[in-house]
């Protein structure tokens, strides 16, 4: 596994995160020797959900209103049903994410993650994948979707669900290993 101990790491996250791809990157990160915080428009903490069911908090580490891409090397979206679709009409939020990508720097999302990403207008031109109910909003934006387990297109990480952690999780972490893709980027 790469050594992540000079990467410091956005998650950004509302309540409502599907918790399980939340917990199971930022373990990830962390036990690759990345500093991971946990960016919110909330105060103090942000809640999970197991499937349907309200489930563990977890502290929010500074405010997206506060937060600047310039301080982060990547950036990862958890997913679920309610956190990305309030993310994606937050201003800060959707700032820090076209910042990340201006940056080339790699941007992990899992799930319903990359609905954020369509508000961002980032997704354009892209190969990825997300959760399957999210599959024609993202066509829409112009975005190359594919039914696969995790897919890698420029630093841009994307995985369908909660079964897809493993192969995410090592791709996400091999991606920001390798750092930004600026001088990568298509023209």
């Amino acid at each position: 596994m790469a050594n992540l101990s000079n990467k410091k790491v956005a998650i950004l996250t509302e309540s409502g995160f599907e918790e399980v791809e939340l917990t199971s990157p930022k373990k990830a990160l962390e036990e690759a020797g990345a500093t991971v915080h946990v960016i919110s428009p909330q105060q103090g903490h942000v809640r999970g959900m197991n499937h349907h069911e309200w489930s563990a908090e977890v502290p929010v580490d500074v405010n997206i209103a506060d937060a600047k891409a310039e301080d982060y090397d990547a950036l990862m979206l958890p997913g679920g049903v309610f956190n990305p679709d309030q993310l994606r009409t937050n201003e800060h939020a959707l700032r820090f994410i076209k910042d990340m990508f201006k940056e080339a720097k790699p941007v992990a999302a899992i799930c319903h993650g990359p609905q954020s990403l369509i508000d961002a207008e980032v997704v354009k031109g892209r190969k990825l994948t997300s959760y399957h109910s999210v599959k024609k909003d993202l066509i829409n934006a112009g975005a190359n979707w594919v039914d696969e387990e995790v897919v890698v297109d420029m630093g841009l990480v994307t995985s369908r669900t909660p079964d897809d952690l493993a192969a995410f999780n090592e791709k996400m972490i091999e991606e920001i290993a390798e750092g930004s893709h600026k001088d990568r980027m298509r023209s």
